[in-house]
């Protein structure tokens, strides 16, 4: 698992470059802030995907509190 994300997060940190290059050479706002929402979506996925293996992780181990928790994250409740 952890190599996956790490991949992931290299490719995300690939295109936080690819949006400091396009601010710098003074792109179209437009392409920017889509790319920002491009990099947002990828964090966000990355999150989910870390949070859900926690969650098995827990239930594995019969670990309630934790995976109470963890599932509060995951489902964005309060």
């Amino acid at each position: 698992m952890e190599d996956r994300v790490v991949a992931r997060l290299n490719k995300i940190k690939g295109q936080v470059e690819g949006i400091i290059k396009m601010y710098v050479e003074c792109r179209e706002c437009s392409d920017v802030v889509m790319q920002i929402a491009a990099v947002r979506a990828a964090l966000a996925s990355v999150g989910k995907e870390l949070l859900t293996d926690e969650a098995v992780a827990c239930s594995r181990t019969q670990d309630r509190k934790k995976l109470d928790s963890v599932l509060k994250q995951l489902f964005d409740i309060s």
